[in-house]
């Protein structure tokens, strides 16, 4: 956490610094230290990782002649730091007193300046202070795997890893209609907003510096682009590429001086990941999360793969009550509403992999690097009708629009009268911007996900189709619901999560794969299929994904549907919804007439968010670790 004065008067600050820790103290309950000038607060919870002895935060670093420059505070891994530290040291005679990557950061930014930031191979969240120069530079990484929140106070700017912490300086959440609106159409709230108006985030890819009293000045530095670049030699070289990269950049995410597990479910992503773990650490712990419900649970299939690739594993099953008892907790923990259901699982067996390991690697990001879901067939699918002139597309739209609800070839119908940037919004599709106007009582008709995608789609103008798809995911889907889950609920059980697929140089290669090898009519990822063949057991190669799927609609239907009538009862938001509405939407769930439990789901995480941050009339019980904290 960290505070920048407008007035020279950052020592003042020091009792919010430390509240805001305490808010976030399961991010970091092994230590904790605050340090401080006339202009910077910095304050930090650290779960030690590397050099567990030393890097103690905020950390000081400066060269021979100014020993005590800089002061850092930051989130994160850098996988590459000891490449870094050699190269520093032999090409800039840098100095280090410890073994962490902590001061490969600051040494890279004094040496190389900003632009050190590209060097930087890893997941990462940070702050520099310039004691000399007066002036905080910060970045957020690549794909936005650790958040970044910042808020502006009437006495300076404040940063952190959790938007609970500003709220130390803010006071309480207080909601945008734009962002409400949006989150009912995407699940989540669309960077660099949140659902709290006194509240963004730093975007993913970007840096800035800040002077004190000036505003906070925002640089991307990653600029993504799918547009494919053959590697040269064929197909053949290309899926060797792949499986070298990837296993480089596993190889890279088992540093640590802790134990490191890995999450495995019943699909190529998070198996591939664990065979190459494997390989590194032979006594490698996987772990998986179900329900019990059939069709709702991957975990015999992650036996069979635990078995196959020779590592020990550990199932947690979740029952329907764990689920409506924890889901507040879950939601405190979250800090801005995400409606995903694989929250719950995810967060539970997190909860079971902390017994053991300090550190587990994960599957995230392959979908979205090499074509892995279906929805990116739609460009295909749809073509006989979007080919189609503009007047008939309109015509059969209209005899969509007039087809029941629940007619087979409805949607399609609708979705193939638009053009790509009208109808692939990411692969979160909740409420339909028409279906808002009864539900909320501020609807705005102008606002749109457009307002969102549309810059998104500029920037990969003349993009085959599935590439501009992958381009919106990379931007919104990605960076607003899986890698925020993926943090949040890792975290909030003290545990680091690592995803290798989402490493620069995987990156690199697979912005190589053409089309063709992403996305066909009988499977995705085909060039990552491919590649990881000799890996990946083969009952797991051509396996549909399902991750850790929840059976909400059957819950909300049955034995959760008085838990969820009640909370639609009791929430205090009458200004932002028709409750009769969402009354109606429950009880047509419950009586069969539509499956409407994603929509019910996301407007109940919402209210439950809005009952702890901003009436404060759901107080979760958080476990409150206990750790030194150092001046």
């Amino acid at each position: 956490m960290g505070f920048v004065s407008d007035t020279g008067d950052a020592t003042s600050f020091d009792a919010a610094i430390e509240a805001g820790m305490r808010c976030a103290r399961h991010r970091g309950p092994d230590d904790a230290g605050v340090w401080h000038d006339r202009d910077v607060a910095f304050g930090f919870n650290r779960l030690s990782i590397i050099d567990l002895e030393h890097s103690h935060q905020p950390l000081r670093w400066g060269p021979a002649d100014e020993p005590d420059r800089y002061a850092l505070v930051f989130n994160g891994e850098i996988y590459n730091y000891l490449e870094l530290r050699a190269e520093l040291a032999d090409s800039c005679a840098a100095q280090f007193a410890t073994q962490g990557d902590g001061e490969a950061i600051l040494a890279a930014y004094h040496y190389w300046g900003p632009d050190s930031v590209q060097r930087l191979r890893g997941m990462f969240a940070f702050l520099i202070w310039d004691t000399r120069d007066r002036v905080l530079f910060g970045a957020r990484d690549p794909f936005g795997i650790k958040p970044l929140y910042m808020a502006r106070t009437g006495n300076g700017v404040a940063f952190a890893s959790e938007a609970k912490s500003l709220r130390e300086m803010t006071g309480g959440a207080s909601v945008g209609d734009v962002a409400l609106q949006q989150y009912l159409v995407l699940q989540y709230v669309p960077e660099p907003a949140t659902m709290d108006v006194h509240i963004t985030k730093v975007e993913s890819g970007c840096s800035f510096v800040l002077r004190p009293g000036a505003d906070v000045v925002i640089s991307r530095y990653f600029h993504p682009t799918f547009a494919a670049n053959r590697i040269s030699g064929g197909d053949g070289d290309l899926y060797g590429r792949i499986a070298e990269v990837l296993d480089d950049s596993v190889a890279k995410h088992m540093r640590a001086d802790v134990t490191v597990g890995a999450f495995l479910s019943g699909g190529i992503d998070s198996t591939a990941i664990a065979a190459l773990a494997k390989k590194y650490n032979p006594d490698l712990v996987t772990f998986t999360a179900g329900f019990e419900r059939p069709g709702y649970s991957e975990v015999d299939v992650a036996v069979e793969s635990a078995a196959a690739i020779g590592v020990r594993h550990v199932v947690r099953m979740v029952s329907e009550q764990e689920l409506t008892e924890t889901l507040p907790l879950i939601i405190w923990y979250l800090d801005d509403p995400v409606a995903d259901p694989a929250l719950v699982p995810l967060y539970f067996v997190a909860n079971e992999a902390r017994k053991q390991v300090k550190v587990v690697l994960s599957g995230e990001g392959a979908d979205e690097l090499f074509g892995g879901y279906t929805i990116y067939r739609e460009a295909s699918s749809l073509r006989a009708l979007t080919s189609l002139p503009s007047p008939l597309r309109r015509g059969l739209a209209a005899v969509g629009r007039a087809l029941p609800d629940g007619v087979r070839g409805k949607d399609m119908l609708r979705r193939g009268a638009l053009d790509l940037e009208g109808r692939y919004y990411g692969n979160a599709r909740i409420f339909r911007e028409e279906q808002l106007a009864g539900l909320l009582r501020r609807y705005d008709p102008g606002r749109s996900f457009r307002d969102v995608t549309d810059p998104v789609y500029r920037d990969s103008a003349g993009w085959d189709p599935i590439a501009r798809m992958q381009h919106v995911d990379l931007f919104t889907w990605l960076r607003g619901d899986i890698l925020v889950k993926a943090d949040k609920m890792t975290m909030a059980n003290s545990l680091e999560l690592r995803v290798p697929f989402l490493d620069r140089e995987v990156f690199d290669v697979a912005c190589s794969v053409p089309p063709e090898l992403k996305v066909t009519r009988k499977t995705t990822k085909l060039a990552l299929r491919r590649a990881l063949a000799g890996i990946v057991p083969p009952h797991v190669i051509d396996r549909r994904k399902l991750g850790f799927p929840v059976p909400v609609r059957h819950y909300l239907a049955e034995g959760s549907y008085e838990w969820a009538r009640e909370i639609i009862r009791s929430a205090q938001t009458g200004e932002f919804f028709d409750p009769a509405a969402v009354l109606a939407l429950l009880d047509d769930h419950r009586a069969g007439r539509a499956d409407h439990s994603r929509r019910i789901w996301t407007i109940l995480v919402f209210l439950l968010w809005h009952g702890i941050f901003v009436t404060g009339a759901i107080r979760p019980q958080v476990p409150e670790p206990a750790y030194p904290v150092r001046v």
